[in-house]
């Protein structure tokens, strides 16, 4: 078999994947249900959590819009992929390779076009802060104080995936 079958029953192949298959609302409930750090948390904090906080992030930092949902979207590849780890992400090639292709066309299907360097650069920079407040937080060791330069407070607190995955697509339709 070389898809995986989503939520809404369609057969998606992450390594060929077909635009007209991609569903905001397959993402959505994937990332409620996927958890940080390999579960390796206080309690269940799921990429979508993640993702939403980054996103309310970038708009109070006023990044705009545009890069807010770029943001809320940063992780869309981990539903059809699964979210690797940095430790073990950086040696494997391939999967970098698999994870940026897949993820451009996400960006490029929602958004409409391909991240500027400048935007890159602000939602990684968010994305990299908010993992900061994560391990602060959630996690047995704070790794930096780079957590500092978050403009919201964040508490990383348990929320029924139920609950996370209507407040990404609420966040999405507010954004897109």
């Amino acid at each position: 078999m070389s898809y995986i079958t989503t939520i809404s029953g369609k057969h998606f192949d992450p390594i060929e994947p077909e635009e007209a298959l991609i569903d905001i609302k397959d993402i959505a409930h994937s990332l409620s249900l996927v958890c940080r750090g390999n579960g390796h948390v206080k309690h269940f904090y799921s990429v979508a959590q993640h993702c939403i906080c980054c996103a309310k992030e970038a708009q109070a930092r006023g990044y705009g819009n545009f890069v807010a949902l770029a943001c809320l979207l940063h992780d869309a590849s981990e539903a059809y992929l699964s979210d690797v780890t940095r430790p073990v992400k950086k040696d494997l090639t391939y999967y970098l390779e698999v994870e940026d292709r897949l993820q451009n066309l996400l960006w490029r299907h929602f958004l409409g076009r391909d991240i500027t360097p400048e935007e890159n650069t602000q939602i990684f920079a968010v994305d990299d802060d908010m993992m900061s407040m994560e391990f602060h937080l959630n996690m047995a060791e704070t790794i930096n104080e780079d957590y500092k330069r978050l403009v919201r407070t964040i508490d990383c607190a348990y929320e029924d995936p139920a609950d996370v995955e209507a407040e990404f697509l609420e966040l999405f339709e507010k954004l897109k």
